[in-house]
C-alpha cells in the first residue's frame, strides 16, 4: 500500500477527515514534514453488518456510522456515542479511524508556546497540568508523568463490547493484525507520547464489533457542563443481558469514558452485577467500585464522586429500573 509505504517515513502523518490533524497543527502541536492524503483509498469506507459481527471501515464517516440504521438496530450504544460526540458538521467530516486517533484536549499538551513542559508533546519535559488547572483530567490509569484525559466517545463503547481494531501497514510486509481495543491504547505510565499500538508504517483500516446480546441491549450515557458540543466530564457503555425470568442479570459489560487516560473497561463491577438482581440499590451498590484506584489531583476530585453515579444511571435507564 503506498500510503503506508510514505507513513513509514519519519514525520509523516496521515490525512483522512483532517479534524484533529489540521486542528493540531495551526495550534503548532503536530509539525509533519509530510501529509499522506488517504482519502482516496478504496473499500475503507465500508459499514457491514452480518449475523455474527459489525465491521466499519477506517473511512466511514461518523455520521454514516451513527445514522447506519442495521448499526442502530444491533448496536444502540456505538450509534449513540457517535451523535453525541463533536457537532454535524464535524461528525460529517471525521473518520471512524481518525476518531479513534484522535489526541488530548489538555490545554497544555494544546499550547507549547505557552506550556513547554508536556511530556506527552516533548517526553521528559514534565506535566504542567499536575499542579495546574485540571478539572478536565484523568482520576483513572494516571501516572507521575501525565494526568491527560482521552477524550473519544466512540472507542469508549468499543471497548465495552469487546472490539478489535484492524491494522495494516508495508513495513509488516502488507499484513493485516487486530489488535483488541482495550489493548489498542496505551497507559501513559513513563511514556505518555506513545498512546497506541500501531507500529510506524502501520494505520488503521477497520474496525471488527461481535454481535452479542449485551450489545443488541445497549445504552451510552454522557454527562458534560454544557448540552451540545462538549466533551465528557464522565460517561458510559453499558449493555445487559438477562435472564429469562427477566429479573437477574446473566452478563452486563461497562466501559467509562472522560475519567481515565484510555477508554476504561470496569470488568469487576460487571463480575460483580453477574446474577444479581437488577434493582436501583444493586445497581448503585456495585457502580461504587467504579472509581476503586483513582486519583485526584486537585480540582478533578468531583470525578470520584460522578462516575459512579453516571454508570449506575445508565444501568438502570438500560435496565427501566425507576
Amino acid at each position: 500500500m503506498a500510503a503506508s509505504a510514505e507513513a513509514a517515513k519519519p514525520d509523516t502523518k496521515l490525512l483522512a477527515g483532517g479534524t484533529t490533524l489540521l486542528d493540531l497543527m495551526k495550534l503548532n502541536v503536530e509539525r509533519p514534514s509530510r501529509v499522506v492524503d488517504i482519502t482516496r483509498l478504496t473499500g475503507l469506507d465500508r459499514i457491514e453488518v452480518t449475523g455474527s459481527v459489525i465491521r466499519i471501515g477506517a473511512l466511514a464517516k461518523m455520521s454514516k456510522v451513527a445514522d447506519h440504521g442495521a448499526v442502530k438496530d444491533a448496536a444502540p450504544a456505538l450509534s449513540e456515542s457517535l451523535w453525541r460526540a463533536a457537532s454535524a458538521q464535524l461528525r460529517n467530516m471525521a473518520s471512524i479511524g481518525g476518531n479513534l486517533m484522535q489526541r488530548t484536549r489538555c490545554m497544555y499538551f494544546r499550547d507549547p508556546g505557552a506550556y513547554p513542559n508536556c511530556n506527552k508533546r516533548n517526553p521528559g519535559s514534565g506535566c504542567a497540568a499536575l499542579d495546574g488547572i485540571n478539572r478536565n483530567h484523568a482520576i483513572l490509569g494516571t501516572s507521575d508523568a501525565c494526568i491527560a484525559i482521552y477524550p473519544g466517545d466512540f472507542a469508549v463503547a468499543l471497548v465495552a463490547f469487546d472490539a478489535r481494531v484492524i491494522v495494516k501497514g508495508a513495513i509488516r510486509g502488507e499484513n493485516e493484525r487486530t489488535i483488541p481495543v482495550d489493548d489498542f491504547f496505551l497507559l501513559p505510565g513513563q511514556t505518555p507520547h506513545l498512546e497506541t499500538r500501531l507500529a510506524p508504517g502501520e494505520m488503521i483500516v477497520g474496525i471488527e464489533v461481535p454481535r452479542s446480546a449485551t450489545l443488541k441491549r445497549s445504552h451510552y450515557l454522557k454527562v458534560r457542563d454544557r448540552a451540545s458540543y462538549e466533551f465528557a466530564a464522565a460517561s458510559a457503555a453499558v449493555g445487559l443481558e438477562m435472564e429469562p425470568d427477566g429479573k437477574t442479570i446473566r452478563e452486563v459489560r461497562i466501559a467509562v469514558g472522560g475519567v481515565a487516560t484510555k477508554p476504561w473497561r470496569l470488568r469487576a463491577v460487571e463480575a460483580s452485577l453477574q446474577g444479581k438482581t437488577l434493582d436501583e440499590a444493586t445497581l448503585r451498590a456495585a457502580a461504587a467500585a467504579t472509581a476503586v484506584g483513582a486519583k485526584a489531583s486537585g480540582h478533578n476530585a468531583f470525578k470520584i464522586d460522578l462516575a459512579p453515579k453516571v454508570v449506575a444511571r445508565a444501568l438502570m435507564t438500560l435496565g427501566g429500573v425507576a
